[in-house]
C-alpha cells in the first residue's frame, strides 16, 4: 500500500465521502460512484499488484508494486498518461505555427447542458467545424484538436472548447502547404449560429425547466441569447505547439483540480487556492465539504467519454494518409513517441530508480502478476473502501 493522495485522504477524512454518498445516492450519476471506488482503492493490493525480487542470488529482497486504478479523476495514476500523452503529441504533430482558441458559451446556456450531458459531445465538433468551415473557403485542411472542459478555477460548472489549429494546412490537391489566418469578428457569430442551431435542433430531447414547455418559448429565449455578444479568445500565435499540448495536459487525464491546491480541510470546510483570470492574482475559495463534492463531482465525464479529439489531417481516419505529406511539405523527419514506464516517470519526479535493490543495489525483476478486484467486484466492497475496513479475501 502506499501513501494515500491528498484526494484520498479527504475522501476519508470524516468519513465525507460515505456521508456525501448516503445522502445523496438517489442523484449521484453511476461513473462518479465507480470513480471514486477506483480512487479509494488506489494504491491497495486489492486493485491487483507485481511482485518484484532482487537479481542477486544471495540477497532476498523482495518489493511490491500495486497497479494502477485507471481513473481519470486520479491525480496520481492520472500522472503517467498525461506525461505520455504529453510526448505522444510533442513527437507527432508537425513544427509549425499554431493558434490556441477558446470558444465559451454564455452562462445560462452552460445551465442547460450540465442537465443535457448528451450534448456536450458535439461542442468540440462544432468549434471544429467553424475552423474547417473558415479553412475550406481557401481551399485549406489544417491540423486541428480540441479539449473540452467544463470547468473553471474554482470548480464552478464553466463549459468551453479549447482548440488548438496549425496557422496552415495541406491546399486542395495536397501539394503545397499554405498559410492560414482567423479573424474573432467572423468565428464568433459562426459558434454561436452552431451552439443555438443545436440546441433548437435537440428540443425534444432535452430535460428544460417548466418555462420552455413548449418549442416557441425555447426559441424566443434563445433568440435573445443569439443576439448578445459572446466570448471567443484567440490567443496569440506560437511557432509550435508544445504550450498548448502542455497546458490541455494537466487537465485531461487528471481532475480540475492539482492536489498542491488543496489548502485545508477539517471535516467541514474545504479551502483550495486558484488563479483569478479577471483579476489574474491568487485567490483562496472556502466552502463547505459537502459544496466542495458536489462542485468536484460534476466534472466526472461519462465512461467512454473523449475529451480530447482530433479533425482535419489530424482525424484518426485520415492522418495515416495525409501526416506524412505534411511532413515532407515541412521538412520535418516521421516521427513516433516512444511509450513512458512507470520506472522513467519515478526516476525523473524523485531521482530514485526504484528498480534497484536497496539491499545490495542490484537490479530487481519482475517475478510474478497478481490480478485484483474488478470494478464489479469492488462495488460490493463500497462501504469498505469508504470506511477504510479490511476487504473479505
Amino acid at each position: 500500500m502506499r501513501i494515500p493522495s491528498k484526494l484520498k485522504h479527504l475522501l476519508h477524512t470524516k468519513q465525507l465521502w460515505w456521508r456525501y454518498y448516503l445522502k445523496h445516492k438517489d442523484q449521484i450519476r453511476p461513473v462518479v460512484v465507480d470513480n471514486i471506488i477506483k480512487i479509494l482503492s488506489c494504491g491497495l493490493q486489492t486493485l491487483g499488484y507485481a511482485t518484484f525480487a532482487c537479481s542477486h542470488p544471495h540477497c532476498s529482497h523482495t518489493k511490491i508494486v500495486c497497479f494502477s486504478c485507471k481513473s481519470r479523476f486520479c491525480n496520481t495514476c492520472g500522472y503517467k498518461a498525461t506525461q505520455q500523452w504529453i510526448a505522444q503529441q510533442n513527437s507527432v504533430l508537425p513544427q509549425t505555427e499554431w493558434q490556441h482558441i477558446t470558444f465559451t458559451l454564455p452562462r445560462e446556456l452552460c445551465l442547460i447542458l450540465q442537465d443535457n450531458r448528451h450534448l456536450l459531445g458535439d461542442l468540440s465538433r462544432l468549434a471544429a467545424q467553424v475552423i474547417l468551415k473558415v479553412a475550406k473557403k481557401k481551399g485549406v485542411t489544417p491540423g486541428i484538436f480540441t479539449a473540452l472542459h467544463t470547468f473553471g478555477r474554482d470548480l464552478k460548472w464553466n463549459v468551453h472548447v479549447h482548440l488548438s489549429t496549425t496557422r496552415g494546412g495541406l491546399c486542395a490537391d495536397q501539394s503545397t502547404w499554405q498559410s492560414l489566418y482567423f479573424a474573432k469578428h467572423s468565428l464568433v457569430p459562426m459558434w454561436r449560429y452552431e451552439i443555438i442551431n443545436l440546441l433548437r435542433n435537440a428540443y425534444e430531447s432535452l430535460t428544460l425547466p417548466q418555462a420552455f414547455s413548449t418549442y416557441t418559448l425555447w426559441n424566443r429565449w434563445l433568440d435573445r441569447h443569439y443576439e448578445k455578444p459572446w466570448i471567443v479568445h484567440l490567443a496569440k500565435a506560437s511557432k509550435h505547439h508544445q504550450k498548448n499540448v502542455n497546458y490541455l495536459g494537466r487537465y485531461i487525464k487528471r481532475p480540475p483540480l492539482a492536489l498542491s491546491r488543496l489548502a485545508h480541510y477539517d471535516g467541514h470546510c474545504v479551502i483550495f487556492n486558484y488563479l483569478d483570470h479577471n483579476t489574474k492574482t491568487h485567490r483562496r475559495f472556502e466552502c463547505a465539504a459537502e459544496e466542495f463534492m458536489t462542485r468536484l463531482t460534476q466534472h466526472m465525464p461519462e465512461k467512454g467519454f473523449r475529451l480530447i479529439r482530433y479533425y482535419g489531417f489530424l482525424a484518426n481516419r485520415v492522418r495515416g494518409k495525409l501526416l506524412p505529406k505534411v511532413y515532407r511539405l515541412l521538412d520535418q523527419p516521421e516521427k513516433n513517441a516512444q511509450p513512458l514506464h512507470w520506472p522513467e516517470l519515478l526516476k525523473a519526479s524523485f531521482g530514485v530508480d526504484p528498480l534497484v535493490c536497496i539491499l545490495c543495489q542490484s537490479r530487481l525483476v519482475l517475478v510474478k502478476r497478481t490480478v485484483g478486484k474488478t470494478i464489479n467486484a469492488l462495488r460490493r466492497y463500497h462501504y469498505h473502501l469508504a470506511l477504510m475496513k479490511p476487504i473479505p479475501a
